[in-house]
């Protein structure tokens, strides 16, 4: 979706737009390709990649996502995946932090241009290993200003960051409420071997509960490794959360990279935070209001409102053809012809 005019339905808050035209369909010879491998903080998290293929198809870029192993990938994952030692050409490395995974992949590379893009929030504190990848950077993007300032924090950086825009918003969905339906956005319970957790479930389970008992429907926006059987006694949304909230006359959750998208499509949103949870500033401020205490959770969802346009514009960035510009950034710093601006 390319929308110069801001976020749908909201007025004066996007960016610079235009309309991508695709090639034919042609055949291209896939060693041929400008590589870019891309090492995320979740390794086996490919949906951070997906919202990415279609642009990348159409400029004839081969992009793939670096992995431990192959034992979290479905085949019907659309994403291409290797192994580091599998990876035997490149042109650039992109990092989306400096989680372990990212940190090991970099040390993999040594030679390869290197760039940190960030395609899902992080925690405002620098993170350990941060200054091992600072001296390589080619170059840093975000999606929007606001979370180009907690991702420099996540560095320890003050270098320029370029703001794309969120590739999920190219797409935005019209939104078309359903009266009563509350769409509950969840984040993930328990850690494991392919990221980590957010705590709070148990405040957003109680909190559903009270929606529903007060006559709410309920759809879950099911994060992609959340345990699906937590939410087993509610209708699962069957297309990604920011999809689902076109449906919704508001959104409930916990804090996180879908909020400022959900709200961009016009649903507001109630933030649930508990006493361990850490998130950004910016994803809070999104929030019509957040609470603590599930029996709060009716009254917060009633009263729910969107945030005022400057603070949306922060928290979002530029509306349509993000995946554009964040390839052209990864082009510009790749190496060798075949990687530039399109």
């Amino acid at each position: 979706m390319d929308n110069a005019a801001g976020l749908s339905p909201r007025t004066g808050l996007g960016g610079a737009v235009g309309t991508a035209t695709l090639a034919p369909a042609k055949y291209v010879n896939p060693s041929a390709l400008p590589q870019v491998l891309i090492a995320t903080n979740e390794p086996w998290g490919t949906y951070h990649v997906r919202s990415l293929l279609a642009e990348a198809e159409r400029r004839d870029m081969r992009l793939t996502q670096l992995v431990p192993d192959r034992s979290h990938i479905s085949l019907a994952d659309p994403v291409p995946v290797a192994r580091p030692e599998d990876a035997l050409h490149a042109d650039l490395l992109v990092v989306s932090g400096a989680g372990d995974w990212p940190l090991e992949c970099a040390a993999r590379f040594p030679q390869l241009p290197l760039m940190a893009s960030s395609l899902a929030y992080l925690g405002p504190q620098e993170a350990p290993g941060a200054a091992r990848l600072r001296r390589r950077l080619h170059g840093i993007t975000s999606s929007s200003p606001a979370e180009s300032r907690a991702f420099a924090s996540h560095l320890g950086t003050r270098r320029h960051i370029q703001v794309v825009g969120s590739p999920q918003t190219d797409d935005l969905p019209v939104r078309r409420p359903e009266a009563g339906l509350v769409l509950v956005l969840t984040s993930v319970t328990h850690p494991d071997g392919t990221g980590t957790a957010a705590p709070g479930t148990e405040l957003l389970l109680s909190a559903a509960k009270a929606l529903h008992e007060s006559g709410r429907r309920i759809l879950v926006g099911l994060h992609p490794r959340e345990n699906r059987t937590l939410w087993k006694q509610y209708e699962v949304s069957d297309v990604p959360s920011v999809q689902a909230s076109a449906r919704a006359d508001v959104a409930i959750g916990i804090p996180g990279t879908a909020f400022p998208l959900v709200v961009a499509v016009g649903t507001p949103a109630i933030g649930c935070v508990g006493p361990a949870l850490s998130v950004p500033d910016y994803l809070l401020s999104v929030c019509s209001s957040t609470i603590d205490n599930a029996v709060d959770a009716v009254a917060a969802v009633a009263e729910a409102q969107l945030p005022d346009d400057v603070i949306l514009a922060d928290a979002v960035g530029p509306i349509g053809n993000s995946a554009r510009r964040l390839l052209n950034a990864w082009a510009c710093h790749g190496r060798g012809p075949a990687l530039s601006p399109r």
